[in-house]
């Protein structure tokens, strides 16, 4: 078998590069390692910055997003019992959007299976080689048969545990674990806020989103080591409405559908490419939920990737390909440092005595007394929140 570009992963990533590529006429194959109902019922991420949803629009994929997605103005950031409103329009000219990853997902599948596109999903022992020379080959299982595929390029959209990253030699790893997680709800309530709320409480973070008008998405910061069945429904609604209390507003409660613990963690590779294998997505790199920059960076390097391989396969440039680690690695450690800072700016940090741990806790107050307080900190949080270009500068 040969097509032009093979890519491993059916994740958004690897979905919505098949969809640019098609759009330019070069043929590709999709490999996914889960099921098809494994890959639709993945709950992940739900805001999408406003270049991330300017690229569905131009490649006629916001049907879905425009019925069902909410869109944006701003933030509300909260400290010491206050609400301070955040507006990106008014700011930067620049919204965003509440749209969770699996309607994404779901949207971007049932596109594909309208063109009838090769995706084939529950293929295992998935092995690229050849990645040096001109004509890479994915080897794979499929239904009990192996099957060889030559393509001009190998897309890594497989995640953090895929075997993409893995097959690059030499490759390393920048990481940056954090000492507490977030215990997130999903409650069949709706939301008793217009914009997100980020709120900074002794207690710990707390965060009021959204997943549509009749469903709300909260949070918790937690020790990274704590167990679900620690915490029952009212412990947590307790704790959310200590974090996320002001004067004159109510938190209204419903039925928790769904409570998990996500760890926070910072990780970015090396490189993003090692010949004709280009890494996209969590492959590549990942960000502490706090800044909601996980999906859209992943759109980020598709955007990039396409263009180069549009260029290289169909106008014989490939400076976009072998530019592409560099391009995008310099967009990410942005992203990075965007997350890392508004991680360490809301969650309350461990520290070795009473004295110490009210020191970081005021300094924190502090720096959001300047970011509410200033027109230029208030600029660059919403120039960064809203998201920065996908451009290659």
């Amino acid at each position: 078998m040969r097509t032009q570009a093979v890519i491993i992963g059916a994740g958004p990533a690897g979905l919505l590069l098949g969809h640019i590529l098609h759009r330019a006429g070069i043929g590709f194959t999709i490999l996914e390692a889960r099921s098809r109902e494994y890959v639709l019922g993945r709950i992940r991420a739900g805001v999408l910055e406003q270049s991330s949803v300017d690229v569905l629009a131009e490649l006629g994929l916001d049907a879905d997003l425009r019925e069902h997605g909410l869109t944006h103005h701003g933030i509300h950031l909260q400290f010491e019992g206050a609400r301070h409103h955040l507006d990106f329009v008014e700011l930067v000219g620049r919204t965003v959007s509440i749209y969770g990853q699996q309607a994404l997902v779901r949207h971007l599948l049932a596109e594909h299976e309208r063109l009838g596109s090769d995706i084939r999903f529950e293929v295992s022992d998935v092995t690229p080689t050849g990645l040096e020379g001109s004509d890479p080959t994915v080897s794979f299982t499929d239904g009990g048969a192996t099957t060889t595929i030559a393509g001009d390029v190998v897309v890594g959209a497989d995640g953090f545990h895929g075997v993409c990253r893995p097959a690059i030699p030499g490759i390393r790893a920048f990481e940056r674990s954090f000492p507490f997680g977030w215990l997130g709800i999903l409650a069949d309530v709706p939301p008793s806020t217009d914009d997100l709320i980020y709120a900074l409480h002794p207690d710990g973070f707390a965060m009021h989103s959204m997943r549509s008008p009749e469903v709300s998405r909260l949070y918790v910061q937690v020790r990274h080591d704590e167990s679900i069945d620690d915490w029952s429904d009212a412990r947590i609604w307790d704790a959310l409405q200590t974090r996320l209390g002001v004067d004159g507003w109510t938190l209204q409660e419903g039925e928790v559908l769904e409570k998990s613990i996500t760890p926070m963690r910072s990780f970015v590779a090396s490189t993003m490419s090692h010949g004709r294998l280009f890494l996209v997505g969590d492959a590549g790199h990942i960000v502490p939920p706090t800044g909601a920059k996980g999906l859209n960076s992943a759109i980020a390097d598709v955007v990039l990737l396409g263009r180069a391989i549009i260029a290289g396969l169909q106008h014989g440039d490939e400076s976009g390909l072998s530019g592409y680690s560099a391009a995008a690695l310099a967009r990410q450690w942005k992203v990075q440092q965007f997350s890392e800072w508004m991680t360490d700016l809301l969650h309350v940090h461990d520290a070795p005595d009473a004295s110490a741990r009210e020191f970081a806790y005021r300094s924190q107050v502090g720096r959001l007394e300047y970011v509410t307080g200033s027109r230029a900190a208030r600029q660059s949080l919403a120039e960064q929140y809203a998201g920065l270009p996908f451009t290659t500068e």
